[in-house]
Formats: structure tokens, C-alpha cells, sequence
């Protein structure tokens, strides 16, 4: 009766040990998220910002802004220095009409002269006359032309190194706005409204939780069983000792080995050279940053 007892226990622990040995996941690691520090892109006093920890932001919204004040009186300058340079440029159109005008005149005495002529009323010398007169004001008209012109081309390259200071300050003031780059959740906020911010001072971190990536390591013998895009299950810890298992795609495999993580445990020795890949997981809003979570390359 005993040697059976023995006989059975020895055989329930058998059965548990190869069950064990059967369950072992094949990675073992943590989930973490791509994660974006969002930092001010100008100095001055965060006079709005609506961003709060754990709320979902859209991509491209404005949650905040940083005063601006300076950079619109400057940008009213710029303004006012245009406007007095090109008050300079001279009125092109009325000075040459009136060229234009004596010409036209003397073309139409010209014109008498030549019927004048024809009925031996005039003589050569008046045609000749007229002739050179127009042709005086001819070269006139065109020196009279090209030096207005001149002087309106120039005035307009004075203006043009305050346009550009005018588009330096349109994109200093559009960048002003506290612009959301992608859609996620807000994880950590790092200022508050009304505080004085500089330029590049981490206001906010944000992630897209709706997919997250398991990041594990791999032995140089499992190496030849993992590709991208490769089906894979992922597991995590739920209550009583179940698992949960999500379909995982493998995104990402590390060109380099590197020593096992003292934080990472597999089923090969720790002293052994793995790779590190990543496992594409869409999340249900279960899965958080740093979870844990294991991998079974064979469904």
C-alpha cells in the first residue's frame, strides 16, 4: 500500500515537472510604448495649457500656448518699415505720361509738317526739326523709364531682407502654439499653466497605448525561428494563475548580440549572448507600460 502511495506521488510530480517543462515560454520580457517628449519650441509664459495626465490627445490639436506679445509688436515693426520704405518708391506712371504726352504731339506735327511739305507749304528743315525733336524725347522717355524703374527695383530689395524678418516671426509665432504631434495619452506632465517655460523644456510625454511592443530577448539557437512580421503568442499574468494570450507580430530584431539583461530571464543561461526583438501587440487597454509578458514562437 505504501509502494503504491510512493508510486502515484512520483508520478503526479513527474507530470507536473514535464507540464512545467512544456510551459516555458520560449522570451521573456516587458511591454513599453513608443514615447514622444513633447518640448516648448519658444520661451516665454505658458499662458494656456490643456493637457492633464491619462487624457487622450488628438494629433495636431493645440493644448497650449506660450506668450507672444513681443513677437507681434515686432512683427507690427517690421510692418511699419516696409510700408516707410516702399512710401519711397516714385510714381512711375505719371511722370512717363507726360513724356508720352509730348511725344504724341510732336507726332502730329510732324504729320502736318510732312502734308505741308507735300504741298510745298514747308520745308525739309521743319520735318528735320520735328524729327529730332521726337527722337530727343524718344531717349528721353527711355533714360526717364529706366532709372524709375531703378529706383523702384532697389527700393523693393530693401524691403526684402524685412520680409524675410516678418517670416521669421510668423513661424517664431506658429510655433508659439503648443501643437500635439500624435494621437496617444498623456503619461507624464512636467509644467503647469503660468509657468515660464524656455525653448526646448520637456512639457509633456505622450504614447499611443493602442499598440504596445513587447521587448525580449532571444537565444543565438532560437535566432533562425524569429523573422518580421512573424505570428507569434504573446501571454500575460491574469488572476488564479491563467494566462492570457494576445496575437503578436515580431517588428523589430537587434542586428547585435548582447548579454543577457540582469532584469531578463530566459530559459538559457544568463551568460549567454541574445538578441533583442520586439513583438507588435494591439492593446485592449489591459496591457501597460512595464508589464510583464512572455512569448511562444510555436502556436
Amino acid at each position: 500500500m505504501q509502494t503504491t502511495t510512493l508510486t502515484a506521488i512520483f508520478f503526479i510530480v513527474t507530470l507536473a515537472a514535464c507540464r512545467s517543462k512544456d510551459d516555458t515560454a520560449d522570451a521573456y520580457g516587458n511591454f513599453e510604448s513608443v514615447e514622444v517628449v513633447v518640448s516648448a519650441e519658444a520661451t516665454g509664459r505658458l499662458l494656456a495649457f490643456d493637457v492633464e495626465e491619462g487624457a487622450v490627445l488628438q494629433a495636431d490639436a493645440v493644448v497650449g500656448g506660450i506668450d507672444s506679445t513681443q513677437l507681434y509688436l515686432k512683427k507690427a515693426q517690421l510692418g511699419a518699415n516696409i510700408k516707410a520704405v516702399l512710401s519711397k518708391r516714385p510714381d512711375v506712371t505719371p511722370q512717363l505720361e507726360v513724356i508720352r504726352e509730348q511725344i504724341a504731339t510732336q507726332k502730329r506735327e510732324q504729320q502736318r509738317v510732312q502734308n505741308l511739305l507735300k504741298a510745298n507749304a514747308a520745308t525739309s528743315k521743319q520735318l528735320d526739326d520735328i524729327n529730332a525733336q521726337i527722337a530727343v524725347l524718344e531717349k528721353q522717355y527711355q533714360s526717364t523709364a529706366s532709372s524709375l524703374n531703378t529706383q523702384v527695383s532697389g527700393l523693393n530689395s530693401e524691403t526684402h531682407p524685412l520680409q524675410m524678418q516678418v517670416e521669421q516671426v510668423r513661424e517664431q509665432l506658429a510655433q508659439s502654439r503648443v501643437v500635439n504631434p500624435v494621437e496617444g495619452t498623456v503619461l507624464v506632465k512636467y509644467v503647469e499653466k503660468g509657468e515660464v517655460v524656455n525653448f526646448g523644456k520637456p512639457l509633456y510625454k505622450i504614447a499611443d497605448l493602442r499598440t504596445m511592443y513587447l521587448r525580449a530577448y532571444i537565444s543565438g539557437a532560437q535566432l533562425p525561428q524569429v523573422k518580421i512580421g512573424q505570428q507569434v503568442t504573446v501571454q500575460t499574468d491574469q488572476p488564479d494563475g491563467k494566462m492570457k494570450d494576445w496575437t503578436g507580430t515580431v517588428s523589430w530584431i537587434s542586428g547585435e548580440a548582447e548579454f543577457t539583461p540582469k532584469t531578463i530571464q530566459t530559459r538559457d543561461e544568463r551568460v549567454q549572448l541574445v538578441y533583442a526583438i520586439k513583438v507588435r501587440v494591439q492593446n485592449d487597454g489591459s496591457l501597460k507600460i512595464g508589464m510583464p509578458g512572455e512569448i511562444r514562437l510555436s502556436k
